[in-house]
């Protein structure tokens, strides 16, 4: 081959620039994921600050920072549809699309929270696939995998929705959004404790420190096996971080200082070796978890 193929010298500019641009699969994928983490956490902290502004005194923690801030802007069918979130749960007439706005709340905040940590898996597919196609063999867009991952994390939302339509139903009080206290808020918070020193949590915390071999080992040029790799790693990624997600509940489902503090221990957890992070973290929401029962008493 002569790279003419190659060649957009007969083009203008503008031209160019989007052929260039094709060709560069990751730079795509690093701008729609980073678009697509931007974009989640600014509808959620739009949210947030809805709930806060909602909530009377002594609220979830850091609704008094909340409060201060400026209301940002959501398109007018967003803001009427997570004021469902707003209203006290269950409500007979509007239970179905409150289903439908707490499973795209919890989505939002696997995207914020857990698609960064997932950034290391998805540079390594990019890679491998850059290899391959310097050997001219046949690549599936790393996209592909991207919506395989985010698949497993869709479903996970409709769990934690109808979880979340469960707890507040059976509360009979408050908002969606509110923390749940007393024994609830401690049996979410020991289970999440509880989870961070079982094995299964270090088998998958095992599988996504380590994409390579797994993503080398199923490598295929056909879109349907790049998508069910994407959603086994997005499996593996839900068993590391299924059990944090329940902390949401003890401290409010929108409540971003601790999503953006999950987000955080998810990536360090991922990105480093032995167990400490994991029992450090497991110790403090068993403690945590203590302290609200006694207090809830």
């Amino acid at each position: 081959m002569t790279g003419q193929e190659h060649d957009f010298s007969h083009l203008d500019r503008a031209a160019r620039a989007t052929a260039g641009f094709a060709r560069s699969p990751r730079l795509v994928v690093t701008l729609t994921i980073g678009a697509g983490i931007v974009l989640a956490w600014f509808i959620l902290a739009a949210m947030a600050i809805r709930g806060a502004e909602s909530r009377l005194a002594g609220g979830a923690p850091g609704d008094a920072l909340l409060k201060d801030l400026t209301r940002l802007p959501l398109p007018e069918f967003l803001d009427r549809l997570f004021a469902l979130c707003l209203a006290p749960a269950p409500l007979a007439g509007t239970a179905g699309p409150q289903a439908l706005v707490l499973v795209l709340m919890w989505f939002l905040m696997a995207v914020a929270a857990m698609l960064p940590s997932a950034a290391p898996m998805i540079r390594t597919y990019c890679e491998i696939a850059d290899t391959a196609r310097i050997k001219r063999e046949p690549v599936v867009h790393p996209l592909v995998l991207v919506t395989g991952y985010l698949a497993a994390w869709l479903a996970a939302s409709m769990a934690f929705a109808a979880l979340t339509l469960a707890v507040y139903g059976f509360a009979a009080s408050g908002q969606v959004l509110d923390p749940v206290v007393g024994l609830a808020g401690a049996v979410a918070l020991a289970i999440a404790g509880l989870y961070q020193f079982s094995g299964l949590k270090q088998a998958c915390l095992k599988k996504c420190r380590n994409p390579f071999s797994i993503l080398f080992a199923n490598w295929s040029a056909q879109p349907r096996r790049i998508f069910r790799l994407g959603l086994q790693q997005g499996v593996w990624c839900l068993g590391c971080c299924w059990a944090l997600m329940l902390v949401m509940f003890a401290v409010g489902a929108t409540n971003i200082f601790w999503m953006a503090l999950i987000g955080l221990f998810t990536l360090i957890e991922k990105q480093t070796t032995g167990r400490v992070p994991s029992r450090v973290a497991g110790a403090i929401l068993l403690v945590w978890a203590a302290a609200l029962l006694l207090v809830s008493a």
